[in-house]
């Protein structure tokens, strides 16, 4: 008999079908009715669950009592209670590697156009103001030569890094748990504390997981370490930075600028952020792109399979649930 999996998620038709090769696949339908209660209703009896952007726990996954494995198209997984998953024997996979290009490319984006202030020179232009040559007040800030801290040195981190280091010749920093002898040989990069990094780079790019010790972990106090030249970049999870804190960083001059992928809050309608001609924002899109979100698709679909047939996944988060 076939086990039964649930899409937590919008899927696209490829992954529906070939998802059901081998599983009945039960697919939420908003013009069926409310998502959240068809969901709540095919719990009891699916093995395995696909998607991403739902928080799953304790509460959520009670009725759950079949479930074998969470399978979620994302590197992140702070939307997921990972102990309580492990308790229960439930396999959390997610799909790390895939999207690591396509976030740096995004990352050293968000660099450029905060620098080169791109997205506010295009609103300019297309508003009509550009009646004569551009003078200093909309004058943008060089990239090239500048030094670049990473904050965070995995593998999205070290790509933003040879970007930076090969393509703009960028004296790198960065911070982490551990240093990173091969890419200070590579790269040449220069390990530092936070607050060290925060006063000696031009760009700070943050590419840390989500977690109790990185909630908030830029504030009010690291802003005011950080050049007021200085601009912050935020790729990783929006709860890593104290967004009323670098709202008022940008209002006040404290910093230059920001680029941001990410929020405390998603999706985010309205915001102060979006009166504010220094921060660059936009709507969470590090891996979207088409080849990467099939990549990720077909990566958490070959999690899902393997969980499910007895294999251990190729990227699993709770390695203590598979033992178990």
């Amino acid at each position: 008999m076939k086990k039964t999996v649930l899409a937590f998620s919008r899927v696209n038709p490829q992954m529906a079908e070939r998802l059901a090769q081998d599983f009945n696949v039960i697919i939420p339908d908003p013009k069926q009715g409310d998502i959240a209660a068809q969901f709540n209703e095919a719990l009891p009896e699916v093995h395995g669950l696909i998607g991403a952007g739902r928080k799953l726990g304790r509460e959520q996954l009670a009725d759950a009592k079949n479930l074998q494995v969470v399978s979620s198209i994302s590197v992140g997984y702070d939307n997921y209670d990972v102990d309580y998953l492990t308790e229960r024997g439930i396999l959390l996979t997610n799909t790390p590697d895939v999207l690591t290009e396509s976030t740096a490319d995004l990352g050293f984006a968000l660099i450029m156009s905060s620098a080169r202030r791109v997205a506010e020179l295009d609103a300019y232009t297309k508003a009509g103001h550009w009646t004569r040559s551009i003078e200093p007040p909309h004058f943008g800030t060089d990239v090239h030569g500048k030094t670049l801290g990473i904050v965070g040195m995995g593998n999205i981190g070290a790509a933003v890094a040879r970007r930076g280091r090969l393509g703009f010749n960028m004296p790198i920093l960065y911070s982490g748990n551990s240093r990173k002898a091969a890419l200070e040989q590579e790269l040449g990069a220069q390990f530092r504390t936070l607050d060290q990094l925060l006063a000696e780079a031009d760009f700070v790019c943050l590419v840390v997981p989500l977690s109790d010790k990185t909630h908030h972990l830029i504030g009010r106090r690291e802003l005011a370490l950080m050049k007021k030249s200085a601009i912050l970049v935020n790729i990783s999870r929006g709860p890593v930075v104290d967004e009323p804190a670098l709202i008022e960083a940008l209002q006040n001059g404290t910093l230059r600028g920001a680029g941001l992928d990410v929020y405390e809050k998603e999706p985010l309608a309205e915001s102060p952020l979006f009166q504010l001609s220094n921060a660059v924002t936009l709507p969470h899109i590090g891996s979207a792109t088409t080849e990467t979100r099939q990549a990720m698709a077909d990566l958490a679909c070959q999690n899902l399979r393997s969980a499910l047939l007895g294999e251990r996944p190729q990227n699993l988060v709770n390695p203590q649930a598979w033992k178990a």
